[in-house]
């Protein structure tokens, strides 16, 4: 048995780390990734924010349990210091900013944070690092939110996946499938984009993981078919800064030798009314960066590859006036970046096996909007569990299209 992963951004390389832990798989497994930049979309550039209960019903399983899989990787492999998995509040700024008076978007749908139940709490002292214009309505303390580094998770992820013998070939794109006499999937050819050599890969399964690309690629390996996945992109601005005020100096032990308990990271949600978006920023390790975005466009191009990336100077300098107003003049521009997020029809991603629609072999994987990096690791233990032919109804049963 030979499985093929196209796509080895978080979602790909999830699937391909749950399923080379696997005792029953036998067989090779190929990640096949079109970009010669490694995670250069979301899986790279996203916020890495992560949620367990802010799902409505059709995405809490799932939820849940990528929430759960993403502490325990943590806590077996010192998540903290590699990737920073850290624990995050979650808060809104009650004020618009950037204008005394307007529209909260928040309430009315802009922002994912309105899934959050709210506590009712207001005030507190809030990040150190966020220059205040009013009451921070405390939607989560922690217990169910945290924040990663999307790009040291995938790398982790790749890491452990090499080291199982998983095969990664890149860049590379996929150009056609072979079915045996009897219908079932044998092969796929892929071609080296560097090199215009093409190779055939035993194939038995097939799992479709391209993000944003995804219905892309279906289209070209599956001419023919009669399914049209419903996967389009929405494109996200974003900035990562440095700031004095983040994070911390560590509180210390009376001997001043030893760490205290970490420092939580912060989420914070507000509106612009004046830019007439939504920012969401994130205080995050281990690099003591501070993620802003929230600067969307569903019309914004999605570039033939995503290291082919083209960033808009005029979404930047709104992102930096906002930057201005939530942290001051004091900051420092790490990282300009935009990355683009698969969104399904339905507003849930697609977890699905096309057997039932007559392409047998393909898994598609895909769709996760904003809540890809949250949910890629319940979803690759879904994906796989599935290649093994375990039942996985209880977290796919509403996420088909």
């Amino acid at each position: 048995m030979s499985t093929v992963i196209i796509g080895a951004g978080i979602i790909g390389t999830s699937t391909a780390y749950y399923l080379s832990q696997s005792k029953t798989f036998k067989g090779e497994m190929h990640l096949v990734e079109a970009s010669p930049q490694l995670f250069a979309s979301a899986s790279g550039y996203a916020a890495g924010f992560l949620a367990r209960d802010w799902f409505s019903p059709s995405l809490a399983n799932l939820g849940e349990l990528s929430f759960d899989l993403h502490k325990h990787l943590a806590e077996e492999h010192n998540g903290y210091e590699r990737w920073g998995y850290s624990r995050s509040s979650g808060t809104s700024l009650a004020e618009s900013v950037g204008a005394a008076n307007g529209a909260d978007w928040l309430r009315e749908g802009a922002s994912r944070s309105t899934a959050a139940a709210r506590s009712g709490k207001g005030g507190g002292d809030g990040p150190t690092w966020l220059r205040r214009h009013s009451e921070l309505d405390v939607m989560s303390d922690g217990s169910t939110t945290a924040q990663v580094d999307p790009r040291l998770l995938c790398q982790f992820l790749m890491d452990q996946c090499l080291s199982r013998n998983v095969h990664l070939h890149q860049p590379a794109k996929p150009i056609s499938v072979a079915r045996s006499s009897s219908g079932s999937l044998s092969a796929i050819t892929i071609l080296n984009t560097t090199t215009q050599e093409e190779k055939a890969l035993p194939c038995t399964h097939l799992i479709l993981a391209a993000g944003a690309w995804s219905a892309q690629v279906h289209r070209t390996l599956f001419p023919s078919s009669k399914i049209s996945l419903p996967i389009s992109s929405l494109s996200g601005h974003s900035l990562v800064l440095r700031s004095p005020h983040w994070p911390p100096k560590p509180d210390v032990t009376d001997d001043s030798t030893n760490p205290m308990v970490r420092q939580d990271c912060h989420a914070v949600f507000t509106t612009d009314a004046e830019g007439g978006y939504s920012p969401e920023i994130f205080s995050r390790m281990p690099d003591g960066h501070i993620y802003l975005a929230g600067l969307n466009s569903s019309t914004y191009p999605l570039p033939k590859i995503a290291n082919e990336r083209i960033i808009d100077p005029s979404s930047i300098e709104l992102l930096k006036k906002t930057a201005h107003n939530l942290l001051g003049d004091d900051f420092e521009v790490v990282r300009e970046g935009v990355c683009w997020r698969p969104v399904a029809k339905r507003g849930v991603p697609i977890i699905a096996d096309l057997k039932g629609k007559g392409e047998e072999g393909v898994i598609v994987s895909a769709g996760h909007g904003a809540w890809g990096i949250s949910n890629s690791l319940g979803t690759g233990y879904i994906v796989a569990g599935m290649v093994e032919g375990r039942d996985m109804k209880e977290y796919v049963g509403r996420l088909g299209f």
